[in-house]
């Protein structure tokens, strides 16, 4: 099960912090990513943090923005975004790699909007 937590409403340049709680696994042993999902707009990737932490990935659009990081004594993912923009408002999934094929479980979303 993976539950969200951190979006809201931000001004333009603001910054949220987002967290996911994962039970039911061994999360130290799964890949863990981020997705969102705007109106109108098919979901997309925005980052992604391998079991152990040694590979990270993020979608051109939020490099140097965004920060993704987890703590696996916590069972715990974190999305730190910073200088927020309007196109960054969605719906963010927390999402798993259960079988080592690709991101095959979301959590239900939080919804993040930044205003002009």
């Amino acid at each position: 099960q993976l539950v969200e937590s951190g979006g809201g409403l931000v001004q333009t340049g603001g910054s949220l912090r987002l967290s996911c709680a994962a039970s039911g696994h061994t999360f130290s042993a799964i890949d863990m990513g981020w997705f969102r999902q705007a109106p109108g707009k098919e979901r997309e990737f925005v980052a992604g943090v391998s079991r152990g932490g040694g590979r990270i990935t993020y979608v051109d659009s939020v490099k140097g923005r965004f920060t993704i990081s987890r703590d696996d004594a916590k069972n715990m993912v974190y999305l730190q975004m910073n200088n927020l923009k309007p196109e960054d408002t969605a719906v963010y999934h927390c999402a798993a790699d259960l079988r080592g094929m690709g991101y095959d479980h979301w959590g239900q979303g939080t919804q993040v909007t930044v205003s002009s």
